[in-house]
């Protein structure tokens, strides 16, 4: 066959082509080392599903700890502490994980905790379930910027339904906060003792909310009854009302005695003895003055050396030293008060005077129970003892004893007038019984909170997450295009919240969750637009109306969850390359 000229040119260049690599003083050149030999690079479509298989993982470590019948994980840290809980973010906290996804599934669960509280355990599961379901996306070559675009239109419709299921609520009912609280609680150890920790849950947090700036408003409307509606802001972070749970509301773990021991005081208490023995420990209506300076005489700030000649000198500086006390103790003394708090110290004399003016002393007080002092009675902490006024001393606790529980003293100040800061009192058995129980209170607190800064309710037990899985599923046939598929998957992934309940109840999974698709398609086609409050009983996995049992979930908590997990979903499907090398050592 002839050849044509363009033929026979190609056929030429290859041939130099291929002598040129052969030898290394030619043009071609041996493969290019970019990366140091020892970094390990995964790329493309395996980097992904690497990535999805590390998030299967993580979520299938805490599915088990869902709902009410869910399982405790013990965890033993590196040196040797033994952690028991079924808190989602406590037992990915404490678990070492090496791959990089993993890293930042965990930190998923963390940022959930901070910034609601509650929920921890279903983040981890929903974001773990998106990414499953995109998998076969990913097998089959769709781009992951196209599954992302899906995912994000289905948030958007999700956080829609959300909106149309919610169900508004007035704070002070305590009928519909406790059955809340108690939703959030119920899958934890302590629920043997389920009203007593709701009970403190509630109360701790109505104490210490105060209101102030500009926020939502309630004004009373004489047609409903005197119940009331919300006026919100434009700006929802100039909210009027502030529950600072961490700062006010102390945790006292004291071991010993029954776990029904536990309450919340109606004022505070702190670990200390009084200063001196003669001091009375029993005083009802005591007038109490906070300092933080020291009732001791001023050391020099840097190294002071005084040079003394003559013996009466000596004398003098004694005297000087005590009068300077004295002075200062009188100064307190003259405003008559009953308690004095310090945050320093109190030297000997000036306790002695103190004691003879019948003035109980505290000294080496922590800051931050100073503050929660101040709330509390009311009293303002004084820096100067020449700068005492009238307006200082708190007067509104109205007991203050000293008590003795197992080995140690506490100081009780109790039976405050509107106390904007408390001290939660916790006994138990051991220490691990502690600290779980513990937990469980910070996660009731917070859910009370997100309540009081947004009262908005939805239906627990999966019924919400089944509303929105149908929502997104008929909401998909309209959507056009590639997307079509992720947006669906997204409902699909919803599903998971229901089915983890029913698998942790021991149920046949499949037909409950059939039976529950099936009644919430046929509320959804019947009355569309209205709240479908149907879900998984947790406890004996039936399927109940949410509203009849009382299980109902904060709006913020739920939202924060959907929103989280399908934004981690979408910015892990987004790495298509995992470089991981050892770092130059010097």
């Amino acid at each position: 066959v002839p050849k044509s000229v363009a033929d026979v040119e190609a056929e030429a260049n290859s041939k130099a082509a291929m002598a040129s690599m052969a030898h290394p003083g030619g043009q071609g050149m041996g493969p290019v080392m970019v990366l140091n030999a020892k970094t390990q690079r995964e790329t493309g479509r395996r980097a992904q599903l690497a990535n999805i298989s590390a998030a299967r993982a993580v979520s299938d470590i805490i599915r088990t700890t869902l709902g009410p019948r869910s399982m405790l994980k013990m965890l033993l840290d590196p040196m040797g502490g033994v952690v028991i809980t079924n808190d989602g973010n406590c037992i990915l906290r404490e678990v070492d994980v090496s791959q990089p996804t993993a890293k930042s599934m965990i930190e998923l669960s963390r940022a959930q905790d901070e910034e609601v509280g509650d929920g921890t355990t279903s983040v981890i599961i929903l974001a773990g379930e998106m990414l499953i379901l995109a998998e076969p996306f990913v097998r089959n070559n769709l781009h992951p910027t196209v599954i992302v675009q899906g995912y994000n239109r289905a948030l958007q419709e999700a956080l829609a339904i959300l909106e149309q299921q919610s169900l508004r609520v007035d704070v002070r009912d305590t009928d519909l906060m406790t059955k809340l609280v108690q939703s959030s609680i119920g899958t934890k150890f302590s629920s043997r003792w389920n009203d007593k920790m709701v009970e403190m849950a509630l109360q701790a947090v109505l104490t210490v909310s105060r209101t102030s700036g500009t926020g939502p408003t309630l004004a009373a409307d004489a047609e409903a009854g005197g119940g009331g509606t919300y006026h919100y802001p434009a700006n929802p972070y100039t909210q009027r009302t502030e529950v600072d749970i961490k700062r006010y509301a102390k945790v006292e773990k004291i071991p010993g005695g029954e776990i029904s021991d536990c309450k919340v005081l109606k004022g505070l208490m702190f670990n200390k003895d009084v200063t001196h023995s003669k001091m009375r420990r029993r005083i009802e209506k005591p007038r109490i003055l906070l300092l933080d300076s020291p009732l001791e005489y001023k050391k020099g700030e840097s190294q002071t050396n005084v040079e003394i000649t003559n013996t009466d000198d000596w004398n003098t500086m004694l005297k000087m030293e005590e009068e300077y006390v004295e002075n200062m103790c009188m100064e307190i003394i003259a405003f008559k008060p009953d308690i004095v708090v310090t945050e320093k110290g109190v030297s000997d004399l000036a306790q002695h005077y103190f004691a003879k003016a019948g003035i109980t002393a505290f000294r080496r007080l922590r800051k931050t129970d100073n503050n929660r002092m101040a709330r509390a009675t009311g009293a303002t902490i004084v820096s100067r003892t020449d700068e005492i006024q009238e307006s200082d001393m708190g007067t509104r606790c109205g007991l203050f004893e000293m008590r003795k529980i197992g080995e140690e003293w506490f100081a009780f100040f109790e039976e405050c007038e509107d106390p904007k800061a408390c001290t939660i009192l916790l006994r138990g058995g051991s220490k691990d019984v502690l600290n779980e129980i513990e937990r469980n209170l910070q996660d009731a607190m917070q859910v009370v909170r997100n309540v009081v800064y947004e009262p908005k309710l939805l239906p627990g037990g999966g019924a919400t997450e089944m509303a929105v899985s149908i929502g997104l599923r008929r909401a998909g046939m309209k959507v056009e295009g590639v997307q079509q598929g992720p947006y669906v998957a997204v409902g699909e992934a919803m599903e998971v919240i229901p089915r983890t309940l029913a698998q942790n109840c021991g149920v046949s999974v499949i037909r409950t969750v059939t039976e529950l698709r099936a009644k919430h398609a046929a509320h959804y086609d019947e009355k569309p637009g209205t709240p479908c409050n149907v879900g998984v009983d947790g406890t004996t996995g039936a399927i109940t109306d949410m509203e009849t049992l009382g299980i109902w979930e904060p709006f913020s908590v739920k939202r924060q969850t959907v929103v989280t997990s399908i934004e981690s979903a979408c910015m892990i499907l987004r790495i298509d390359d995992v470089v991981s090398g050892s770092r130059k050592q010097g």
